[in-house]
Protein backbone atom coordinates (compact mmCIF):
# COMPACT_ATOMS: atom_id res chain seq x y z
CA UNK A 1 0.00 0.00 0.00
CA UNK A 2 1.21 3.14 -0.79
CA UNK A 3 2.08 5.47 2.15
CA UNK A 4 -0.01 8.74 2.42
CA UNK A 5 3.12 11.20 1.00
CA UNK A 6 3.81 8.69 -2.15
CA UNK A 7 -0.18 9.03 -2.31
CA UNK A 8 0.42 12.94 -2.38
CA UNK A 9 2.72 13.39 -4.77
CA UNK A 10 0.49 11.14 -7.11
CA UNK A 11 -1.77 12.99 -6.97
CA UNK A 12 -0.10 16.06 -7.21
CA UNK A 13 1.38 14.73 -10.65
CA UNK A 14 -2.17 13.88 -11.86
CA UNK A 15 -3.12 17.33 -10.90
CA UNK A 16 -0.02 18.82 -13.06
CA UNK A 17 -1.27 16.70 -16.05
CA UNK A 18 -4.43 18.34 -15.85
CA UNK A 19 -3.82 21.59 -16.16
CA UNK A 20 -1.45 20.96 -18.80
CA UNK A 21 -4.01 19.27 -20.23
CA UNK A 22 -6.27 22.50 -20.00
CA UNK A 23 -3.52 24.54 -20.84
CA UNK A 24 -3.43 23.07 -24.28
CA UNK A 25 -7.05 23.49 -24.55
CA UNK A 26 -7.33 27.35 -23.56
CA UNK A 27 -4.42 27.77 -26.44
CA UNK A 28 -6.71 25.84 -29.50
CA UNK A 29 -9.85 28.02 -28.20
CA UNK A 30 -8.10 30.98 -27.95
CA UNK A 31 -7.06 30.55 -31.63
CA UNK A 32 -10.83 29.80 -32.70
CA UNK A 33 -12.14 33.06 -34.76
CA UNK A 34 -15.43 32.33 -34.14
CA UNK A 35 -16.95 29.82 -30.30
CA UNK A 36 -20.24 29.98 -31.98
CA UNK A 37 -21.03 25.96 -31.90
CA UNK A 38 -19.43 23.85 -34.59
CA UNK A 39 -17.74 20.76 -34.11
CA UNK A 40 -14.13 21.98 -33.25
CA UNK A 41 -15.80 24.45 -30.35
CA UNK A 42 -18.28 21.36 -29.36
CA UNK A 43 -15.15 19.03 -29.12
CA UNK A 44 -12.88 21.30 -27.19
CA UNK A 45 -14.98 22.69 -24.25
CA UNK A 46 -17.05 19.09 -23.79
CA UNK A 47 -13.16 17.69 -23.38
CA UNK A 48 -12.15 20.73 -20.95
CA UNK A 49 -15.60 20.77 -18.82
CA UNK A 50 -14.44 16.49 -18.43
CA UNK A 51 -11.02 17.57 -17.30
CA UNK A 52 -12.80 19.82 -14.86
CA UNK A 53 -15.15 17.98 -13.47
CA UNK A 54 -12.19 15.19 -12.76
CA UNK A 55 -12.66 14.03 -8.93
CA UNK A 56 -9.58 15.59 -8.10
CA UNK A 57 -8.82 18.35 -5.76
CA UNK A 58 -6.86 21.37 -7.15
CA UNK A 59 -6.84 24.82 -5.19
CA UNK A 60 -6.86 27.23 -8.35
CA UNK A 61 -5.57 29.75 -5.66
CA UNK A 62 -2.47 27.94 -5.32
CA UNK A 63 -1.34 27.64 -8.40
CA UNK A 64 1.42 29.46 -10.14
CA UNK A 65 0.06 33.43 -11.46
CA UNK A 66 0.25 32.33 -14.71
CA UNK A 67 -1.64 29.55 -14.01
CA UNK A 68 -4.62 31.74 -12.51
CA UNK A 69 -4.77 34.27 -15.46
CA UNK A 70 -5.13 31.22 -17.99
CA UNK A 71 -8.36 30.67 -15.83
CA UNK A 72 -9.77 34.09 -15.55
CA UNK A 73 -9.06 34.07 -19.50
CA UNK A 74 -10.72 30.60 -19.74
CA UNK A 75 -13.65 31.86 -17.91
CA UNK A 76 -14.69 34.37 -19.98
CA UNK A 77 -14.34 32.41 -23.25
CA UNK A 78 -16.57 29.82 -21.69
CA UNK A 79 -19.17 32.66 -20.94
CA UNK A 80 -19.03 33.46 -24.84
CA UNK A 81 -19.23 29.87 -25.80
CA UNK A 82 -22.13 29.61 -23.75
CA UNK A 83 -24.06 32.24 -24.18
CA UNK A 84 -23.83 32.18 -27.91
CA UNK A 85 -24.74 28.27 -27.66
CA UNK A 86 -27.78 29.04 -25.80
CA UNK A 87 -28.62 31.99 -28.29
CA UNK A 88 -27.98 29.70 -31.34
CA UNK A 89 -30.24 27.12 -29.58
CA UNK A 90 -33.03 29.40 -28.54
CA UNK A 91 -33.15 30.50 -32.09
CA UNK A 92 -33.58 27.21 -33.51
CA UNK A 93 -36.48 26.45 -30.91
CA UNK A 94 -38.53 29.83 -32.22
CA UNK A 95 -38.50 28.00 -35.59
CA UNK A 96 -40.33 24.94 -34.91
CA UNK A 97 -43.59 23.98 -33.13
CA UNK A 98 -43.79 23.57 -29.15
CA UNK A 99 -40.59 24.86 -28.28
CA UNK A 100 -41.01 24.27 -24.38
CA UNK A 101 -41.26 20.47 -25.25
CA UNK A 102 -38.36 19.99 -26.86
CA UNK A 103 -35.88 21.79 -23.74
CA UNK A 104 -34.46 18.44 -24.05
CA UNK A 105 -33.00 18.73 -26.97
CA UNK A 106 -30.52 21.14 -25.49
CA UNK A 107 -27.02 19.81 -25.29
CA UNK A 108 -26.71 20.03 -21.43
CA UNK A 109 -30.58 20.21 -20.52
CA UNK A 110 -29.88 17.32 -17.86
CA UNK A 111 -27.09 19.24 -16.13
CA UNK A 112 -30.41 22.32 -15.66
CA UNK A 113 -32.56 19.73 -14.50
CA UNK A 114 -30.06 18.12 -11.91
CA UNK A 115 -28.78 21.99 -10.98
CA UNK A 116 -32.27 22.88 -10.71
CA UNK A 117 -33.24 20.37 -8.33
CA UNK A 118 -30.90 20.98 -6.03
CA UNK A 119 -31.99 24.91 -5.96
CA UNK A 120 -34.94 23.54 -5.03
CA UNK A 121 -34.03 21.54 -2.20
CA UNK A 122 -31.16 23.71 -0.62
CA UNK A 123 -34.34 26.98 -1.14
CA UNK A 124 -36.73 24.33 0.77
CA UNK A 125 -34.40 22.64 3.26
CA UNK A 126 -34.26 26.47 4.50
CA UNK A 127 -38.17 27.54 4.55
CA UNK A 128 -38.13 28.77 1.10
CA UNK A 129 -41.04 26.91 -0.68
CA UNK A 130 -43.06 28.51 -3.40
CA UNK A 131 -42.12 32.30 -2.92
CA UNK A 132 -44.57 34.50 -4.48
CA UNK A 133 -41.84 36.59 -6.42
CA UNK A 134 -38.13 35.80 -7.27
CA UNK A 135 -35.95 37.13 -9.57
CA UNK A 136 -33.43 35.64 -11.51
CA UNK A 137 -30.41 37.92 -12.40
CA UNK A 138 -28.63 36.81 -15.67
CA UNK A 139 -31.07 34.64 -17.51
CA UNK A 140 -29.48 34.48 -20.95
CA UNK A 141 -31.69 33.33 -23.68
CA UNK A 142 -32.27 30.14 -22.58
CA UNK A 143 -33.28 30.77 -19.04
CA UNK A 144 -33.11 27.04 -18.46
CA UNK A 145 -32.92 27.49 -14.38
CA UNK A 146 -36.17 30.01 -14.36
CA UNK A 147 -38.10 27.39 -16.77
CA UNK A 148 -37.75 24.07 -14.69
CA UNK A 149 -38.52 25.72 -11.36
CA UNK A 150 -41.58 27.45 -12.65
CA UNK A 151 -42.79 24.18 -14.18
CA UNK A 152 -41.17 21.58 -12.03
CA UNK A 153 -41.08 22.92 -8.38
CA UNK A 154 -42.40 26.37 -8.14
CA UNK A 155 -45.79 26.00 -9.88
CA UNK A 156 -47.41 29.29 -8.38
CA UNK A 157 -44.25 31.41 -8.37
CA UNK A 158 -43.25 34.76 -10.42
CA UNK A 159 -40.55 35.30 -11.67
CA UNK A 160 -38.66 38.08 -13.30
CA UNK A 161 -35.67 37.94 -15.46
CA UNK A 162 -32.80 40.27 -15.63
CA UNK A 163 -30.36 40.17 -18.17
CA UNK A 164 -28.76 43.18 -19.69
CA UNK A 165 -28.92 42.16 -23.34
CA UNK A 166 -32.56 42.54 -25.10
CA UNK A 167 -31.70 40.06 -27.92
CA UNK A 168 -31.24 37.68 -25.31
CA UNK A 169 -34.06 38.25 -23.45
CA UNK A 170 -36.58 39.14 -26.63
CA UNK A 171 -35.64 34.91 -27.88
CA UNK A 172 -36.07 33.60 -24.16
CA UNK A 173 -39.85 35.48 -23.86
CA UNK A 174 -40.63 34.14 -27.21
CA UNK A 175 -40.23 30.43 -26.37
CA UNK A 176 -42.01 31.24 -22.77
CA UNK A 177 -44.98 32.98 -24.89
CA UNK A 178 -45.71 29.66 -26.55
CA UNK A 179 -47.15 29.19 -23.05
CA UNK A 180 -50.35 31.29 -21.94
CA UNK A 181 -50.11 29.99 -17.98
CA UNK A 182 -46.53 30.36 -18.02
CA UNK A 183 -46.23 33.27 -19.67
CA UNK A 184 -48.76 34.92 -17.05
CA UNK A 185 -46.10 34.32 -14.35
CA UNK A 186 -42.84 35.06 -16.16
CA UNK A 187 -41.15 38.18 -17.23
CA UNK A 188 -38.55 39.08 -19.22
CA UNK A 189 -36.99 42.74 -18.27
CA UNK A 190 -33.83 44.45 -20.12
CA UNK A 191 -31.52 46.08 -17.49
CA UNK A 192 -28.23 46.02 -16.15
CA UNK A 193 -29.17 45.03 -12.52
CA UNK A 194 -26.76 47.51 -11.51
CA UNK A 195 -29.15 49.85 -12.18
CA UNK A 196 -32.01 48.47 -10.64
CA UNK A 197 -32.67 49.41 -6.80
CA UNK A 198 -35.89 49.55 -4.96
CA UNK A 199 -37.70 47.25 -7.47
CA UNK A 200 -34.75 44.39 -5.90
CA UNK A 201 -37.06 44.56 -2.63
CA UNK A 202 -39.98 43.00 -3.79
CA UNK A 203 -37.94 39.51 -4.44
CA UNK A 204 -38.21 36.88 -1.56
CA UNK A 205 -35.79 35.29 -3.30
CA UNK A 206 -32.78 36.49 -5.98
CA UNK A 207 -30.59 34.03 -8.00
CA UNK A 208 -27.52 34.81 -9.62
CA UNK A 209 -26.26 33.35 -12.57
CA UNK A 210 -22.43 32.21 -12.26
CA UNK A 211 -22.24 35.01 -15.36
CA UNK A 212 -23.61 37.06 -14.15
CA UNK A 213 -20.47 39.54 -13.75
CA UNK A 214 -17.19 37.25 -14.66
CA UNK A 215 -14.80 38.69 -12.96
CA UNK A 216 -13.98 38.93 -8.73
CA UNK A 217 -14.36 43.11 -8.74
CA UNK A 218 -17.52 42.86 -10.68
CA UNK A 219 -18.83 40.12 -9.06
CA UNK A 220 -18.26 41.47 -5.73
CA UNK A 221 -19.81 44.96 -6.36
CA UNK A 222 -23.05 42.89 -7.91
CA UNK A 223 -23.19 41.39 -4.77
CA UNK A 224 -22.96 44.28 -2.43
CA UNK A 225 -25.33 46.08 -4.93
CA UNK A 226 -27.89 43.58 -4.19
CA UNK A 227 -27.49 43.09 -0.68
CA UNK A 228 -28.14 47.36 -0.20
CA UNK A 229 -31.74 46.85 -2.20
CA UNK A 230 -32.77 43.51 -1.39
CA UNK A 231 -35.59 43.00 1.17
CA UNK A 232 -34.74 42.35 4.58
CA UNK A 233 -34.79 38.67 5.62
CA UNK A 234 -34.78 37.85 1.62
CA UNK A 235 -32.31 34.66 0.72
CA UNK A 236 -29.86 35.47 -2.18
CA UNK A 237 -28.39 32.18 -4.27
CA UNK A 238 -25.65 32.58 -5.98
CA UNK A 239 -23.39 29.91 -8.30
CA UNK A 240 -19.96 29.44 -7.60
CA UNK A 241 -17.30 26.70 -8.20
CA UNK A 242 -14.95 25.15 -6.46
CA UNK A 243 -11.69 23.35 -7.47
CA UNK A 244 -10.82 22.21 -11.20
CA UNK A 245 -14.43 24.23 -12.02
CA UNK A 246 -12.55 27.36 -11.54
CA UNK A 247 -11.51 27.19 -14.94
CA UNK A 248 -15.29 27.57 -16.35
CA UNK A 249 -17.01 29.62 -13.51
CA UNK A 250 -16.14 32.49 -11.26
CA UNK A 251 -15.30 31.73 -7.59
CA UNK A 252 -17.91 33.54 -5.11
CA UNK A 253 -15.56 32.95 -1.59
CA UNK A 254 -17.37 32.91 2.00
CA UNK A 255 -15.19 36.31 2.09
CA UNK A 256 -17.40 37.78 -0.50
CA UNK A 257 -20.32 37.54 1.54
CA UNK A 258 -19.61 38.95 5.00
CA UNK A 259 -22.46 41.27 4.38
CA UNK A 260 -24.50 38.26 4.47
CA UNK A 261 -25.72 35.30 6.50
CA UNK A 262 -24.41 32.33 4.99
CA UNK A 263 -26.81 29.58 5.68
CA UNK A 264 -25.95 26.91 2.94
CA UNK A 265 -22.76 25.85 1.16
CA UNK A 266 -23.04 22.80 -1.28
CA UNK A 267 -20.39 21.68 -3.79
CA UNK A 268 -21.31 18.99 -6.60
CA UNK A 269 -19.20 16.15 -7.03
CA UNK A 270 -21.04 14.73 -10.18
CA UNK A 271 -21.32 16.64 -13.72
CA UNK A 272 -23.65 19.36 -12.35
CA UNK A 273 -20.83 21.82 -12.28
CA UNK A 274 -21.69 24.98 -10.47
CA UNK A 275 -21.55 24.90 -6.61
CA UNK A 276 -24.76 26.36 -4.99
CA UNK A 277 -24.45 29.29 -1.85
CA UNK A 278 -27.28 30.36 -0.26
CA UNK A 279 -27.12 33.70 2.03
CA UNK A 280 -29.77 35.72 3.38
CA UNK A 281 -29.80 39.22 4.13
CA UNK A 282 -29.95 40.53 7.65
CA UNK A 283 -33.16 41.53 9.15
CA UNK A 284 -32.15 45.27 10.64
CA UNK A 285 -34.21 46.91 13.48
CA UNK A 286 -33.79 49.98 15.21
CA UNK A 287 -33.18 49.79 19.17
CA UNK A 288 -32.93 53.15 21.50
CA UNK A 289 -30.33 55.10 18.95
CA UNK A 290 -28.96 52.50 17.35
CA UNK A 291 -29.37 49.36 14.54
CA UNK A 292 -29.18 46.05 15.53
CA UNK A 293 -29.20 43.09 12.79
CA UNK A 294 -31.11 39.37 13.49
CA UNK A 295 -30.32 37.29 10.86
CA UNK A 296 -33.49 34.77 12.13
Amino acid sequence: MASPQNSKSESQILAEIIIARITRIHASISKIDSLRPSRLVNDLFTHLVKLCTLPLSIDVKALPKEVQSLGESLIVLCGRAEILLELDFATFLNKIPQPLNNLILFPYYGNYIKLANLVNRVLKDHGVEQPTKVAFVGSGPMPLTSIILATHHMKSTHFDNFDIDEAANDVARRIVATDAELEKRMKFLTFDIMEVKEKLGEYDCILLAALARMTKEEKVKILGHINRYMKNGGVLLVRSAKGARAFLYPVVEEDDLLDFEVLSIFHPINDVINSVVLVRKAICYRRSMKYECDAR
